[in-house]
């Protein structure tokens, strides 16, 4: 019997478990494996969804090098991208270490009033945002007013639109990942902090050398993640914004919305979603490499 054979009689005799399985599978590959087959395929196409579909071949790849209003918005991506970082990780590891604290009380109630902003709708936010933000009446300007300061028009202003984006996907991601970092924290072994305590180290110490340390695979996750998040950000400028005024605060999936389902150019439409894939894998290899790297530096060091 032949190896295919002896496969083949192995998967008869499990059919009844590949039945039970079978519709994740038909479902993958009708709404996902398909789709992307086929959105590569148009990518190097034309077609405006009703029309013939005309060969282009890598006509639309070329055109992405050297549109303006794409390298605007990947620009705009990128700054979402590294505000994010920058932002979310800090604020999230300083929030997930008050909650660890043996001195707070109602632990519990801390972390379901700080998960509202994650499971809230993110329109229904970004209204209330646009109304925080808004030149006339919003909170912010009464502040910088009573501060003495001039009042700003930040979703109007090219140099200042995308500081209501950033601050609001910051407002709204961070208590996830911080439920998060704060589990990690709670796995790690208290006779570390304990040895540590015996040793003279003081707090800070205690978090540098045994804390950030312990949690190095649990802060990759959440920045690989923020970098998915960030790289597809849509909701917050589209409804803030609307990726204007002009293209300062455009991101690449509302650049990619406007392509397919505005002009109907499905076919550049699929190239900047590949894009975008490429982009993201080239990021998050470059930080997988990055942490590597800094694995293996401190492995030496030791």
């Amino acid at each position: 019997m032949t190896a295919a054979q002896s496969l083949l009689g192995r998967m008869w005799r499990a059919r009844m478990i590949y039945l039970f399985i079978s519709p994740f599978f038909i479902l993958f590959i009708i709404f996902q494996f398909f789709p992307l087959l086929w959105s590569f395929w148009l990518s190097f196409h034309e077609w405006n969804g009703l029309g013939p579909v005309e060969p282009v071949g890598l006509r639309n790849y070329r055109f992405l090098l050297r549109d303006s209003m794409f390298l605007a918005a990947l620009g705009n991506t990128t700054v979402y991208w590294l505000a994010n970082v920058a932002l979310i990780v800090p604020l999230a590891l300083f929030i997930a270490s008050l909650l660890n604290n043996t001195w707070l009380r109602a632990k519990a109630a801390y972390r379901t009033i700080m998960f509202l902003p994650y499971v809230t709708a993110t329109v229904a936010v970004g209204l209330v945002f646009i109304m925080m933000f808004d030149f006339n009446s919003g909170i912010f300007n009464h502040f910088l007013i009573s501060m003495g300061l001039t009042p700003q028009r930040w979703l109007n202003s090219v140099e200042l639109s995308k500081i209501p984006i950033i601050v609001l996907s910051v407002w709204r991601v961070t208590p996830f990942f911080a439920l998060i970092i704060l589990s990690g924290m709670q796995a790690i072994n208290p006779e570390l902090y304990e040895a540590a305590k015996v040793d003279g180290a003081n707090g800070m110490q205690r978090f540098l050398s045994i804390t950030i340390p312990s949690l190095a695979p649990i802060l990759f996750f959440c920045i690989i993640t923020i970098s998915i998040d960030s790289f597809r950000i849509f909701t917050e400028p589209q409804i803030l914004t609307q990726g204007g005024p002009g293209n300062s605060s455009l991101s690449l999936v509302q650049y990619l919305y406007i392509n397919g389902f505005r002009l109907f150019k499905l076919g550049l439409a699929s190239t900047v979603g590949w894009a975008l894939t490429f982009i993201l894998l080239l990021v998050s290899a470059a930080q997988i490499y990055l942490l590597r790297r800094q694995g293996g530096l401190m492995e030496a060091n030791s």
